[in-house]
């Protein structure tokens, strides 16, 4: 017989078919994850690799919008490429073939003033140099009048201030605006590692603009100490990491330093999870298990503790749409998790 239709049918497809592996960690990290937010808990994100040239906006905006990402640390990149997705989208060049390419096709690409991401490329002239004459005066002006920002702020007011009518991606996919408009507290540690934060320094280095209008990566800690007082209240905050780098490491230590440095007490993060393919034998932070974490007094041993082992490119946008599915029908939710919660709790009990 047809299954009857469900009304939350990513949620569902979720809970009867990802039984094992990564597919386990990921229904999980899921389960938790609306489990945190259901009952009023906040969820932070870091995200970093190329997640805005990827799309994640098409998801992460929704999201953003429905109360289920309550605060962002971000790459430069992450940051500037969601507005180029927003003004430029219709430019980008796709090239599904890439793994073929050879020295001289990639020349190619650069003479056509494409900038290649992997599969796909964002254009010259219609993402950078069109937000440049946008975003330089504005640097300009800071400088005149002795303003000092955080770097998010002037992307905050540059995407806001674009005029609807030189959109070419749609604007419900754009994850920038969405956090502009919900006033999101974000973080960009390491900003100058960007295509903007490049331009910027050649300003700075013209002496067109005053490197002093930007503030700093400690003045963004100083802030997210505020910032994560707040967030932590009540049910408390948890932590979802989108590979690592200083995107995931920048804020997570917010816990530590509120502790040890600040000498006051913190709320530890009440979540985390991580989506990264990274091994932990290389020692690196975005192969570092979470059980590491505790060494540090990033996390504790009571800390609900994820791993997805996979492509973040396929699996937040699977999560965030059935979040998203929790979102307008918590009931319904509900009712699905705890039925596969009762079938795994069986198998637990036959596997002893």
């Amino acid at each position: 017989m047809p299954t009857p239709k469900s009304s939350l049918p990513i949620l569902d497809f979720i809970s009867h078919n990802y039984m094992n592996f990564n597919s386990r960690a990921m229904r999980d990290a899921l389960f938790a994850y609306w489990d945190h937010v259901r009952v009023g808990g906040k969820m932070y994100w870091a995200v970093a690799g190329a997640m805005s040239s990827a799309q994640l906006g098409i998801t992460l905006a929704p999201a953003i919008r429905a109360g289920l990402v309550h605060g962002l640390s971000v790459t430069g990149a992450n940051l500037e490429e969601s507005i180029f997705r927003l003004v430029a989208h219709d430019s980008y060049k796709d090239f599904p073939e890439y793994r073929y390419f050879t020295k001289r096709d990639d020349t190619k690409i650069l003479k056509q003033r494409m900038r290649r991401v992997t599969d796909t490329s964002i254009p010259e002239d219609e993402a950078f140099r069109a937000v440049e004459k946008i975003l330089v005066p504005m640097w300009k002006s800071a400088t005149k009048n002795g303003d000092r920002r955080f770097w998010h702020e002037y992307f905050y007011d540059l995407v806001l201030a674009i005029n609807p009518k030189h959109y070419e991606g749609n604007p419900d996919e754009c994850w920038l605006l969405a956090a502009a408009k919900a006033k999101l507290p974000i973080v960009v540690p390491g900003h100058e590692d960007s295509t903007f934060g490049n331009i910027f320094a050649s300003h700075v280095k013209f002496e067109e603009c005053s490197a002093n209008i930007v503030k700093s990566g400690i003045e963004y800690m100083a802030n997210l100490y505020d910032d994560y007082k707040v967030l932590s209240k009540g049910k408390g905050v948890g932590f979802f990491q989108i590979g690592g780098g200083i995107a995931g490491d920048f804020p997570i230590c917010v816990v530590p330093s509120i502790k040890y440095d600040l000498q006051q007490k913190a709320q530890p993060w009440a979540y985390f999870c991580q989506i990264s393919d990274s091994t932990t034998s290389y020692g690196s932070y975005s192969g570092a298990t979470p059980n590491e974490k505790i060494t540090w007094d990033k996390l504790t041993e009571n800390t609900p503790m994820f791993v997805i082992e996979s492509d973040a490119t396929i699996v937040a946008p699977l999560m965030l749409c059935a979040l998203l599915e929790c979102k307008a029908n918590p009931k319904g939710a509900d009712a699905i998790i705890k039925a596969s919660r009762a079938t795994t709790k069986r198998a637990l009990v036959k596997g002893i």
